[in-house]
């Protein structure tokens, strides 16, 4: 309480997103880096990967999945007190492409930025907006994760071409009667950034002739990393919310790799009712964009989940995480007395 007055809650109000079009195959992949769909799919769980064209620009493919997240929460985009962008592939550097986002989207001058955090950047993203609700700064905040990651990967490598994929997820974070964002567990273990990491820096690049800067991964480092230390992140956000994976209707990860999922998965001992997202398999890892992607294929194939208890967690270069646990969005178009 300030001055008597009650601090209001935050919860996500809605969820839009944009896929491109343009499905990668295992066997299109497969045949440039002399390996068999079938192995590409057994040692990630992927089938196909959304790619963008030219014209799916970070801002655009932003835009759309936001135009969507605006229009199914039913507010007047004038309402939007702050947009976040999180991103890693948003090349132009400055500026942000959450700035060029509500610009184009024609927003009345709301506060803009970027973070990056990679995949674990829309968890970051979502408590900033809780933070900002809760806090006063803000009574709306459009978080938007979008990658374009196809810009960062080197076709030739195959420990990265064949998980990384593009596409866009928004939310609209609003006022709540109760919590519908639970606090957050979130940190970075410097000691092992090196596992996910560009190869070289774009000054390097440019004044020395350095290789291109590409993204590099030492896939089996990370898999071990994320085993070992994130289900104890995950446990601790459950009991910050004061819950336990039994109140749980659905468990949504970062979509790096089904098999790291499903370890995740015995790691946390998850009842047979709670749901898992499993978006992977024909999106393709999307970094910042890859939960609300995960979360909107899960609401579209079960709808009963609109409203429920789910589990977030995202990981990734830093190495960062964050693990939260949130009320998931409720049906598009469902009247405020049910939200």
């Amino acid at each position: 309480m300030i001055s008597g007055v009650p601090l209001p809650a935050a919860r996500i109000l809605s969820l839009g997103t944009f896929r491109p079009e343009r499905t990668v195959t295992n066997s299109v992949l497969g045949e440039s880096l002399n390996l068999s769909p079938e192995w590409i799919e057994t040692r990630t769980g992927i089938s196909g990967r959304r790619r963008a064209d030219d014209s799916e620009t970070v801002v655009d493919m932003g835009i759309r999945a936001a135009r969507q997240a605006i229009e199914h929460a039913g507010i007047d985009p004038a309402d939007i007190d702050c947009v976040i962008g999180a991103t890693i592939s948003f090349t132009d550097q400055t500026p942000s492409a959450a700035v060029r986002i509500a610009a184009e989207l024609d927003l009345s001058r709301p506060a803009a930025f970027d973070i990056s955090a990679a995949c674990a950047g829309f968890t970051y993203a979502l408590d900033l907006a809780r933070c900002m609700i809760v806090g006063g700064t803000a009574r709306h905040v459009l978080v938007v994760g979008v990658e374009r990651m196809s810009d960062l990967v080197d076709p030739t490598d195959p420990n990265t071409a064949i998980l990384f994929s593009d596409g866009a997820g928004a939310v609209v974070v609003g006022p709540a009667r109760t919590p519908g964002i639970g606090p957050i567990v979130w940190g970075a273990d410097g000691r092992k950034a090196d596992l996910v990491a560009q190869n070289s820096s774009w000054t390097d690049y440019r004044d020395r002739g350095g290789p291109q800067p590409y993204l590099r991964m030492s896939g089996q480092d990370l898999f071990m990393w994320v085993i070992e230390q994130i289900p104890a992140f995950a446990y601790r956000a459950l009991e910050l919310s004061g819950l336990t994976v039994a109140d749980l209707d659905a468990f949504i990860p970062h979509q790096a790799n089904a098999r790291m999922t499903e370890c995740l998965c015995r790691a946390l001992e998850l009842p047979d009712q709670v749901v898992v997202a499993d978006d992977i398999r024909h999106q393709g890892n999307a970094s910042g964009a890859s939960i609300p992607l995960a979360m909107a294929g899960l609401l579209e194939e079960h709808p009963r989940l609109h409203g429920g208890t789910a589990l977030l967690v995202g990981f990734g270069a830093g190495l960062a995480f964050g693990a939260q646990v949130v009320q998931l969005p409720p049906t598009p178009g469902a009247p405020l007395s049910e939200r």
